[in-house]
Parts: C-alpha cells; sequence; structure tokens
C-alpha cells in the first residue's frame, strides 16, 4: 500500500490535497547572511494564509544542517491544519562548514536511512524524500557524493530523491547519474528549478526520463519564472507530459514570506493558479497540484 509520509505520520496520498510540492519553513546558509528563515510565529501565519488560500499540504525541501527545525513541524502541521513533508539530504557544500562535511565522510547514506526511518534527531519525525543538489551546467564531486548516497538510501527506503538544480540546468547530467548509473527509477526523481532555464527541448526531454519536473519559485525578479511557466507548462502538457508536473512556492528568505510583504506561500495559489488555469484549463491544473503530488510523494510500503 502506498502511503505519503507527513510530519504526523503516514497518510493516503489521495489525502494529501492541494500542494506546495517545495517550499521552506526553516532555512539558514552561510550564504544568505540576516536573511534566515527561523521565526516559528511567521512559519504558521505562511501556513495559515496558504491554507486560506485553498492550500492543503507543504513539502519543506530544507536539508540535514540548514535549520530544519524539524521539532517544530507537527505543531506547526496541527495548528494550522496543513499536512507537512519534511526533507534529509544534503545541499551544495556552499552551504555548510568543512568540518560538517568530513564529519559526514563515510556514513551519508546511514544518515538519510535514518531519518527517513527512525526520525530526525530526538524529534520523532521522520523525513519523507531526500533532497540533493547539482552544480550549474555540471556535477563536481560533492554532488556525486550526495547523489550516491542518496540513491543508497532510496534503495533502502523507497523514498523520492528531490534535486535542486542549480539555475535550472545539469539536468541530464542528474539523470544520466541517478537514473543511469545508479539505478533509480525517473519516477522517484523530482528536479526543481527545471523551469528556471527555460530550455522548453530540454524540459520535454528531461520529462520523457519518467522524472518529474517541479516547476517552482514563482515571483522572483531575477530568473526567468512566471512569465515563461504557462508557457513551459502547456509545452510539457501537450508533449503528453502534464502527469509528471509539479508546482512549489520556494521561499527561501524571510523578506520573501507573504507575512513580510513578499508573495509567499498564498502566491502559489493566488495568482499562479489563475494564470495556469487560463493557459490549461481548471481540471489539468487541479490534477498538477494534487493528484502529481500525491504519486510523486508517495512510498510503496516496506
Amino acid at each position: 500500500m502506498s502511503t505519503v509520509r507527513t510530519v504526523l505520520g503516514d497518510i493516503r496520498p489521495e489525502d494529501l490535497g492541494v500542494c506546495d510540492a517545495h517550499d521552506h519553513l526553516f532555512l539558514r546558509s552561510p550564504g544568505l547572511p540576516g536573511q534566515e528563515l527561523n521565526d516559528a510565529s511567521a512559519a504558521r501565519a505562511e501556513l495559515e494564509a496558504f491554507r486560506a488560500a485553498g492550500g492543503a499540504a507543504v513539502v519543506q525541501w530544507t536539508p540535514y544542517g540548514m535549520g530544519r527545525r524539524a521539532a517544530d513541524l507537527p505543531l506547526l502541521s496541527r495548528a494550522a491544519g496543513v499536512h507537512l513533508i519534511c526533507a534529509t539530504g544534503l545541499h551544495q557544500a556552499a552551504h555548510y562548514a568543512p568540518e560538517l562535511l568530513d564529519r559526514l565522510r563515510g556514513g551519508l547514506a546511514d544518515l538519510f536511512v535514518d531519518e527517513l526511518t527512525r526520525g530526525i534527531g530526538t524529534s520523532g519525525v521522520r523525513a519523507g524524500l531526500i533532497k540533493v543538489a547539482g552544480g550549474f551546467h555540471a556535477l563536481d564531486a560533492h554532488a556525486r557524493w550526495t547523489m550516491t548516497a542518496a540513491a543508497e538510501a532510496h534503495r533502502a527506503t523507497g523514498a523520492p530523491i528531490a534535486v535542486h538544480l542549480e539555475l535550472g540546468t545539469a539536468a541530464l547530467d542528474v539523470l544520466d547519474l541517478l537514473c543511469g548509473e545508479l539505478g533509480v527509477p525517473g519516477d522517484r526523481v523530482i528536479l526543481g528549478h527545471l523551469n528556471r532555464s527555460p530550455d522548453l527541448v530540454l524540459q520535454r526531454e528531461a520529462a520523457a526520463s519518467g522524472c518529474w519536473l517541479a516547476f517552482d519559485g514563482p515571483s522572483r525578479a531575477h530568473h526567468a519564472t512566471d512569465w515563461r511557466m504557462p508557457e513551459a507548462v502547456r509545452s510539457v502538457s501537450e508533449a503528453g507530459f502534464g502527469d509528471r508536473l509539479l508546482l512549489g512556492g520556494d521561499t527561501v528568505v524571510a523578506g520573501a514570506r507573504s507575512v513580510d510583504g513578499g508573495p509567499g506561500l498564498p502566491y502559489l495559489l493566488r495568482r499562479v493558479r489563475p494564470r495556469l488555469v487560463a493557459e490549461l484549463g481548471t481540471e489539468q491544473v487541479d490534477r498538477i497540484l494534487t493528484a502529481n503530488p500525491a504519486r510523486a510523494f508517495a512510498v510503496e510500503g516496506r
């Protein structure tokens, strides 16, 4: 039987509801000084605003060592009435101190499996996906190390692997490694940010592998997102891959939250959804927001 692992326990995929498939409630990085997402009250207000806009589930892609605050997630989920899925995994090396990465050598896959099966620290929260990251148009040694560990953890648990693509690049390199060399099924791989490299041919080629395309991060002025997203979603759908699409907000800094004057989680449903409905129709957009994430984040019982 398939289940989706939320911070409050496993649920049936069909109970997930309207889902923001890639976002962050908490996040910190040395690359974003002073812009941390670390306010539980703001996170709750953001979830409540998302719920009021019709949202039912949020997938937090914040991985190991970047301020996930896993112990706070069950409280927030209950208070806001929104399903939350938490990630294990490891981001690019630039987000970590070298000594932390040194401590993880030789045991990264075991860490991922432990957080997927036993729980994150003493929080009792079990992760529901593995998040890793590629580089700009290439995969460095760090990316290959983390993706190899992710593939091993996937084989042990069945958990999906979500990949940060730097500015939407290196998608085919990621697929060659994960699905080619490492044997991860395409439908267990989620490519994030592919919309930031608005190459319609490449997007369709990636979708043909069976992987998921997460079009995320709308309203970012320095990315080709909002104005190209409808065209890209239509292109992928018309090529027969509408059942491989996911949508997310990817809020990564405090100023981007709606409660702090930014677009935040509600923007996905308040502004992006109507624009896509005008392009594709309500039925197709509803599938992208509900049926697709229910399949992408579901895991067969083991």
